[in-house]
C-alpha cells in the first residue's frame, strides 16, 4: 500500500499540472446542470403554462408536502439526474486515458516500470488517481445541482434529490460506471499511444446510461432500489473482470518495445 500511495500521490500531482484534461467533464457537467433547469423552470415561465400540466407522475415519490407544480419539477430534476451522473465518467475516463499514454509521451513510463511496483499496484494507483477526481467532481456537481434547485424550484423540491434512490445513483452507480469506463480506457491505453482512442473505448459505458435516460423519460423504466441494486451488482462483476483483463493486457516486459 505504501508503493500504491506514493504513486497515487505522484499521479494526483501530475493531474493538477494538467487541468485541461477535465474540460470534457466540465462541459458535460454544465450541460447536465443547465438542461433540467431550462425544461423545469425556464420553458414553463416563457410559455406561461404550468409544468404540472405536462408531467405529474412523481406524486408518491416526491412527498406529501409538494403541490402539483412541485411534483412535476421534482420529476423532471430526478429524470435528468442520470445526465449528471455522466460527469464523473467523463472526468475519470479523460484522466485514465491520459495517465498511461501521458507517461509514455513524457518518457516517464520506462523508469516507472523499472521500479518494484507490480502490475496490479501500478494499475490500481492509476485507476484510483482517475476515479477520485471523478468522485470529487461528481460531489461538486451534485451540490451545485441541489443548491440551484433549492433557489429556483418550488420549496421542498430539492429535498427529493436527497433520498435513497438519487443518492445511490450518484454515489454508488455512477462511481462504479466511472470505474468501468476508466478501466476500459486503461486497457486501451496500454496498447496505443493516442489518448483519444482510449477515450473512445471508455465512452461505451456512456451509451447504456444515455439509453436509460431515454427509457426513463418515456416512462418505460423506473430506477427503484431493486433496479439500482441489480445494476450495481452487475457493474461490480464487470469491474472485477476488467481489472483482470487490464493486468493481462499490460505486458510490462514487451509494452515498451511495441510502442514506437
Amino acid at each position: 500500500m505504501s508503493r500504491v500511495t506514493a504513486l497515487l500521490r505522484k499521479e494526483l500531482t501530475d493531474i493538477r499540472q494538467h487541468p485541461g484534461i477535465f474540460l470534457p467533464a466540465t462541459l458535460t457537467g454544465l450541460i447536465a446542470l443547465v438542461m433540467p433547469f431550462i425544461v423545469a423552470i425556464v420553458i414553463p415561465a416563457v410559455a406561461g403554462e404550468p409544468l404540472a400540466d405536462v408531467a405529474t407522475t412523481l406524486g408518491e415519490q416526491a412527498g406529501s408536502g409538494l403541490d402539483s407544480e412541485g411534483h412535476a419539477q421534482a420529476w423532471v430534476f430526478q429524470q435528468f439526474l442520470i445526465l449528471l451522473a455522466l460527469s464523473p465518467i467523463s472526468a475519470s475516463m479523460s484522466v485514465a486515458a491520459w495517465s498511461i499514454v501521458g507517461e509514455k509521451q513524457a518518457r516517464t513510463l520506462e523508469p516507472l516500470l523499472a521500479t518494484p511496483l507490480t502490475t496490479f499496484e501500478l494499475l490500481a494507483a492509476k485507476a484510483l488517481s482517475a476515479l477520485l477526481p471523478g468522485i470529487a467532481f461528481s460531489l461538486l456537481m451534485f451540490a451545485v445541482y441541489v443548491a440551484g434547485i433549492a433557489v429556483a424550484a418550488r420549496p421542498g423540491v430539492a429535498g427529493t434529490l436527497i433520498t435513497r434512490e438519487p443518492l445511490a445513483l450518484m454515489f454508488v452507480l455512477a462511481p462504479l460506471a466511472a470505474l468501468a469506463a476508466l478501466q476500459l480506457a486503461i486497457c486501451m491505453s496500454s496498447r496505443t499511444n493516442d489518448p483519444r482512442s482510449a477515450q473512445q473505448l471508455g465512452a461505451l459505458i456512456i451509451l447504456p446510461l444515455a439509453g436509460l435516460l431515454i427509457l426513463q423519460l418515456m416512462g418505460a423504466v423506473r430506477l427503484g432500489a431493486s433496479v439500482l441494486l441489480l445494476m450495481a451488482a452487475a457493474l461490480v462483476l464487470i469491474n472485477a473482470l476488467l481489472a483482470r483483463v487490464a493486468i493481462l493486457l499490460f505486458d510490462r516486459e514487451s509494452i515498451l518495445t511495441r510502442w514506437k
